[in-house]
């Protein structure tokens, strides 16, 4: 069927939306894809409500919440109207809608997580069945909720040679390698863009560090780095999964705009290492994908301390923008052939496990 996958990731940059052509197994055709950004303004009050629900026991009403996730929901509408143009089709060639959302917290370790955005709402806008609330299921069975894109990463990987890596970049880093088995091993490796992007808003006129022009002219402080990696996070053996907010920049005061920017990126690429270390078949190459494969710095950071060959995924002939949105598509399909979507291996949860709360219009 044909299905539309939409993310709003930790980057906060704004919404993805892509169409795809699937079966929710081994066939997979990309069709359209469409970004459409956030304004600023929007992005602090994405921002705040993120903050804010970190700092709950649990999810709950809060005015402030209820507005964003109201005005975040009317943004994935003109998404999707967009990406429907651009791509020649109408609502009702559409079989499935795979709404993320956007994490505004994300508490494994108190089970819960929490995705904001009406999946009524947007049902109701197109006439299409929304698939939303992917993660909750896994958390409440003892899983980490998170990553999700393994099996996808899987179905497209199907000929590579194994074990290979599949690395996303985007605020939080996440990484799917897929086994000589096709057995899958999955986890967050730490943050990837996300305090850097920060570094830059707090420190100059500059949304992210394009390219990685700023670390690149900067030096990195391995002594507050070690710092850095000596969270005991980073020891805990995978499946495990972060929230942005989880680190902060403290351990940078002081230093100058090129040199935090150096540090953090360098923290981005050695906690990717450090997962590695966890696995016992490490692959030989890894493919990168979302925004953080665009700063050649970190890319070459990461080749650096990782020993390990590091490529774009564009170079296999995916569209590495596109690859998250098109995943929650992908599990659209799979959640209403109730097929699973979390694994042991990528979650930690107790068995293959299907996931999403379904909304009709």
């Amino acid at each position: 069927m044909l299905a539309i996958g939409l993310m709003s990731g930790t980057s906060r940059d704004g919404i993805d939306a892509a169409l795809i052509e699937t079966d929710g197994d081994a066939v997979v055709t990309p069709l359209a894809f469409h970004a459409q950004p956030y304004h600023d303004g929007f992005r602090v009050r994405l921002a705040e409500v993120c903050q804010r629900a970190m700092a709950m026991e649990a999810p709950g009403f809060e005015p402030i919440l209820h507005s964003v996730e109201e005005e975040l929901t009317e943004l994935h509408v003109e998404a999707v109207a967009d990406l429907l143009a651009r791509s020649g089709h109408v609502a009702e060639d559409i079989g499935v809608i795979g709404f993320h959302g956007h994490t505004v917290a994300h508490r494994p370790e108190r089970g819960w997580t929490w995705q904001i955005g009406e999946g009524k709402a947007l049902a109701g806008a197109f006439g299409i069945s929304v698939i939303a609330d992917l993660r909750s299921a896994d958390v409440r069975a003892g899983g980490q909720g998170a990553p999700l894109l393994p099996v996808y990463h899987r179905a497209l990987a199907h000929d590579l040679p194994r074990p290979v890596g599949v690395l996303n970049l985007g605020g939080v880093a996440n990484i799917t390698v897929i086994g000589r088995g096709d057995d899958i091993i999955a986890f967050d490796t730490g943050m990837a863009s996300g305090l850097i992007d920060n570094w830059m808003q707090a420190h100059s006129d500059l949304a992210f560090d394009e390219g990685g022009a700023t670390a690149a002219a900067g030096r990195v402080d391995e002594t507050r780095l070690a710092i850095m990696l000596a969270d005991p996070w980073f020891a805990l053996p995978p499946p495990k999964s972060i929230d942005r907010e989880a680190f902060s920049m403290e351990a940078l005061r002081g230093l100058d705009l090129a040199d935090g920017a150096a540090t953090l990126t360098a923290f981005t690429a050695a906690a990717v290492a450090r997962g590695l270390n966890h696995l016992h078949d490490r692959p030989s190459c890894i493919y990168v994908a979302g925004g953080g494969r665009h700063n050649r710095t970190l890319m070459a950071m990461l080749a650096d301390r990782t020993g390990t060959d590091v490529r774009p995924v564009d170079e296999l002939g995916w569209d590495g923008d596109a690859l998250e949105a098109q995943g929650f598509a992908y599990m659209a399909v799979r959640s209403l052939k109730g097929m699973p979507i979390s694994f042991p291996g990528t979650t930690g949860a107790p068995v293959p496990m299907t996931g999403g709360v379904r909304y009709d219009p």
